[in-house]
């Protein structure tokens, strides 16, 4: 089953109401050590409130009902993958995404601290194992290969990820190797000519080296 925004939800994000002071809303992120909140009338979800908003209110007494123009609409559905609060966490840098039903009624929220932890289960960081870094024209990416390539040392890729370097345009795939010993799957990567730009295993030596071959044929180009 995939992982869903329902599934991270907790109880532990207070929210906020219409009704409530700037005062209270204050104190209630100092407590509880966040600079947004949820602000909800009865059951709907109305937006997130921000601690910098609130702090440039001169009367501390009013309502939240009359900043409701500084909200921030941002949230997932119960059934987004929480891939989807992962991409606004980082797009709005908020520390808290909340989570409504198709009606719009709040169900609760997802920390980030919670997001963070997810996702790098989702990455396989916990498992144990190798990362090797692979850079490419993205028309030379052909997953068949490079599983091929990983499968045929006896090894498994627990996670891939592609990204596109801003600087060479190039595709970066990283591979999530479940073993360590990587020098024999790096020579073979090599050996098809795939440029291997870094890994990370228990040949911390052979790495060096390679490294330093690197940065050697970069100095040649010059």
């Amino acid at each position: 089953m995939p992982l869903l925004a329902i599934d991270l939800n907790t109880n532990l994000v207070a929210r906020l109401h219409l009704y409530d002071t700037v005062s209270h809303a204050l104190k209630l992120m100092s407590e509880n050590h966040i600079s947004h909140l949820p602000v909800v009338d009865e059951d709907k979800y109305l937006g997130l409130i921000t601690e910098d908003d609130l702090i440039d209110v001169e009367d501390k007494n009013i309502t939240i009902e009359q900043l409701q123009d500084d909200l921030i609409n941002v949230s997932v559905l119960e059934g987004d993958h929480f891939l989807q609060a992962v991409n606004l966490a980082n797009q709005y840098q908020i520390p808290v995404i909340p989570i409504v039903d198709k009606e719009h009624n709040y169900i609760g929220a997802i920390s980030s601290q919670t997001l963070l932890t997810n996702l790098g289960s989702f990455a396989g960081a916990q498992e144990p194992g190798g990362i090797i870094v692979l850079e490419m024209e993205r028309n030379k990416f052909a997953m068949s290969e490079i599983s091929r390539i990983v499968e045929n040392n006896d090894c498994l890729i627990l996670h891939l990820n592609t990204v596109t370097s801003p600087q060479t345009g190039l595709l970066l795939v990283t591979l999530r190797i479940n073993k360590r010993e990587l020098a024999i799957i790096v020579a073979s990567f090599e050996r098809y000519d795939y440029d291997v730009v870094y890994y990370l295993g228990e040949e911390k030596f052979e790495n060096e080296i390679h490294s330093n071959y690197l940065h050697l044929m970069n100095y040649l180009d010059i």
